[in-house]
């Protein structure tokens, strides 16, 4: 009877184990994708975009392209359309413009790729983040002198509670015409990120 029980729970009971370590490990890993691309993340894009000549040189503000950056939680990514305000007149006979030109006039939108991703279990809401007066550059890197994006802060659990609890060391750049003092401590309970 005794061998019959140690050969029950090998037969049955241990795949079963195994089975599910192995899928917790899988999906454990997949879920926490973005955690791992962290600092130094820059994929290849479907267009060659100089955040360095717009941002940069003809310092043209974050929020024309990001317009939602002010009232949504997501900062959205610009469509074709709002780069061919510009683009119907200016600089149209570059291989990258007859690229964007191409998308525009077939109606399809270019599958930017993300560069700053947190993962899907964590909240963040960037309209109030920016409507305090915090810039961009805080948590995106000098965007405006990047030829090519990408991710130069840690988007850690450390990083986000490290600027909430200390904002006055962390947060560096203030948008012009914003008052430094509305910048204050942020919440830090679970449920703010964790929702």
């Amino acid at each position: 009877m005794k061998n019959f029980l140690i050969d029950y729970n090998l037969k049955v009971r241990l795949p079963i184990l195994i089975f599910v370590v192995l899928a917790v490990f899988v999906i454990t890993y997949y879920m926490s994708y973005a955690e791992r691309v962290g600092v130094g993340h820059m994929p290849i894009q479907p267009i060659n975009y100089s955040h360095k000549l717009h941002a940069g040189d003809m310092k043209i503000d974050c929020r024309y392209c990001h317009s939602d950056v002010e009232s949504s939680s997501k900062a959205n990514v610009p469509s074709a359309k709002v780069c061919m305000n510009c683009h119907t007149i200016a600089r149209i006979d570059r291989p990258e413009i007859i690229k964007l030109n191409d998308y525009y006039t077939r109606g399809i939108p270019i599958e930017w790729n993300r560069v700053h991703q947190l993962p899907d279990f964590a909240y963040f809401n960037h309209s109030v983040h920016v409507n305090k007066g915090m810039d961009c550059s805080n948590c995106h890197g000098d965007v405006a002198n990047m030829e090519v994006v990408e991710q130069v802060k840690d988007f850690s659990m450390k990083a986000c509670l490290d600027c909430h609890r200390n904002p006055e060391t962390t947060i560096k750049n203030i948008i012009p015409g914003k008052d430094r003092q509305l910048i204050n401590k942020g919440p830090t309970n679970c449920s703010t990120c964790h929702r």
